[in-house]
């Protein structure tokens, strides 16, 4: 395939980067705790974990689940928010030989359930605040061995027992539950020193982790991924990041904002792994909701490295505080998950002085697949160029290439995509080509230098008397004008058009009112476009890491209608 778009790629970053570099990502994150070992790697609620200590409490974690029994292969559910046990748990996991399998901590028992029995998990890592929720959904799974992990567990004394107090008395996060035989991290730490640890030859095929799919589109389903998957994500993000870097002078360590919950692949490879690769500091953001906490964590470091989603970036910006704190070495905003709304990469800019460079990932993918280059200057509005390794095609309905400059379902290729859907052949052949492409179901455009355009979801594309509307258009535009804090457009049925746009807002100013938008909706759009109800909500549903759920706000209008 011509990879013309090879000709924008920043000086020095090359086409592609060589996975067999490593056998297994075992063997790159240990060289990095070797390498880095006296620096911190994890900081959260001002204790850090350095390379070094990760390494050790990893070892003697790993050298406890192998004395359980374990086979080689077997699953491991990790259910922690960003806390530092998340990443001893992971480290110790992989070195094990067994595959990680991240949970959102926040699931109902419910979603566990169906996760749990899906990956067929013996073992789970959880934090205290959400063992009630694993008891309720384990008992028809196969997890035979639990850690219980404490807010508290890696903080030392006085500061452990006095953040357990608060979380478990003050703040009554803990639910009382009863999980059998379960074991404590700090006791599974000391046992895990004492015991032999075997070393696993891992290789390059080996599956290291299970990321599931967040299953706003169906039933959520396992992401195999690969440990030369991640290797190749995890080289080719590394070369994609040098020339941001060069914007600023960055005097020792190199610091990442990790307030993405590590469970989501976004965080999980552009924070977690890709952090311990280059030897950078993360700093892990237990609750970003907790703007102001979030804000006054921040206020402590100076910050190289922000990735993040829109309502992230556009929670922060609208904080007084937050334009206080000290930009001066933020070389690069890295902004995936949805798309990025030309209103808030403006007010970003305009506070931080750091543009948000835009890239598109998925879990099938590993994380990122396409990024803007690190030192673009200014918002570009596409999700940038395919990344080393990377090939890409923008498909009809038929599977066709379809001219440049045209709307198409976005497929993907190379090192960085999923074997397949765990245990789902059915499901895997549907969004696999013959020739290896992956289908991701979004719609994007590709001009003629190579930078792609997501213009929508496949399912959420609105139809209005046979005229297609995108979701992102009617949403980024509105985003733009005053008063509007953000929104969400959804098609909703209509006996004339099929569909008709009905818009969701929430307001940033109180005085903004519904002739008001609807004015300029009829300036803006083109009329199949405008939308025909729009409603104001105080919150809009969203998903672990911000994303807007258009099909709650759909279903719940439809099922109104019926």
């Amino acid at each position: 395939m011509d990879r013309f778009w090879l000709k924008n790629y920043p000086a020095g970053v090359p086409a592609d980067i060589d996975p067999s570099l490593y056998p297994s990502v075992v063997a790159l994150i240990e060289e990095s705790f070797a390498k880095y070992r006296d620096a911190k790697a994890y900081v959260c609620m001002d204790k850090a974990l350095s390379f070094g200590e990760i390494d050790e409490l990893s070892r003697a974690l790993a050298a406890w689940l192998q004395g359980r029994g374990l086979k080689r292969g077997a699953r491991v559910a990790i259910m922690m928010p960003n806390v530092l046990q998340y990443p001893v748990a992971v480290a110790a996991v992989l070195r094990a030989g067994f595959i990680a399998v991240n949970f959102n901590p926040l699931y109902t028992a419910r979603e566990l359930e169906h996760q749990l029995r899906d990956s067929g998990a013996e073992a789970a890592i959880v934090l205290e605040n959400f063992a009630a929720t694993l008891e309720h959904a384990m008992a028809d799974s196969a997890v035979k061995h639990v850690i219980v992990a404490t807010m508290g567990d890696l903080l030392g004394f006085p500061k452990g027992p006095i953040v357990n107090f608060v979380v478990r008395t003050m703040r009554k996060l803990v639910k009382p539950f009863a999980l059998a035989g379960h074991a404590k991290f700090n006791d599974v730490i000391t046992q895990g020193r004492a015991m032999t640890f075997d070393r696993p030859d891992l290789g390059p095929d080996d599956v290291a982790v299970l990321q599931y799919t967040g299953g706003t589109t169906g039933v959520a389903k396992g992401a195999t991924l690969l440990h030369r998957t991640l290797v190749a994500n995890l080289l080719a993000s590394e070369a994609w990041l040098q020339p941001g870097l060069k914007r600023k002078k960055i005097d020792g360590q190199v610091t990442i904002v990790c307030a993405l919950p590590l469970y989501h692949v976004f965080a999980f490879v552009t924070c977690g792994l890709l952090g311990m690769r280059t030897g950078a500091l993360n700093i892990l953001i237990p609750d970003p909701r907790d703007m102001k906490g979030t804000i006054r964590t921040l206020a402590k470091f100076r910050i190289n490295i922000f990735p993040g989603v829109n309502t992230l970036f556009n929670g922060l910006v609208h904080q007084p505080a937050f334009a206080k704190l000290d930009f001066s070495g933020l070389a690069i905003t890295n902004g995936g998950g949805m798309a990025v709304q030309e209103a808030v990469a403006k007010n970003w800019l305009a506070v931080t002085g750091c543009p948000i460079v835009e890239g598109y990932g998925l879990s099938e993918t590993s994380a990122g697949v396409t990024c803007n280059p690190t030192d673009s200057l200014t918002y570009t509005g596409t999700i940038g160029l395919p990344l080393p390794n990377v090939e890409i095609r923008i498909l009809d309905d038929d599977g066709k290439d379809v001219p440049l400059g045209q709307p198409g379902e976005i497929a993907i290729k190379g090192p960085q995509v999923m074997r397949d859907y765990w245990q789902r052949p059915d499901e895997t052949a549907q969004v696999m080509t013959a020739d290896g492409f992956f289908k991701s179901g979004d719609i994007g455009v590709m001009d003629q230098g190579g930078y792609v355009k997501i213009v929508d979801r496949k399912k959420d594309m609105i139809v209005v008397s046979g005229f297609k509307v995108f979701p992102n258009e009617i949403e980024a535009v509105v985003a733009g004008f005053p008063g509007v804090l953000e929104c969400a457009a959804v098609g909703v049925p209509d006996a004339r058009s099929g569909e008709v746009v009905m818009l969701f807002v929430v307001k940033k100013d109180a005085s903004l009112s519904k002739e008001a938008l609807e004015a300029f909706c009829a300036r803006e759009f083109t009329g199949y476009k405008r939308p025909k109800y729009i409603e104001f909500r105080t919150v809009l549903p969203k998903t672990n890491v911000g994303k807007i759920l258009r099909r709650e706000l759909r279903d719940e209008v439809t099922k109104k209608a019926a």
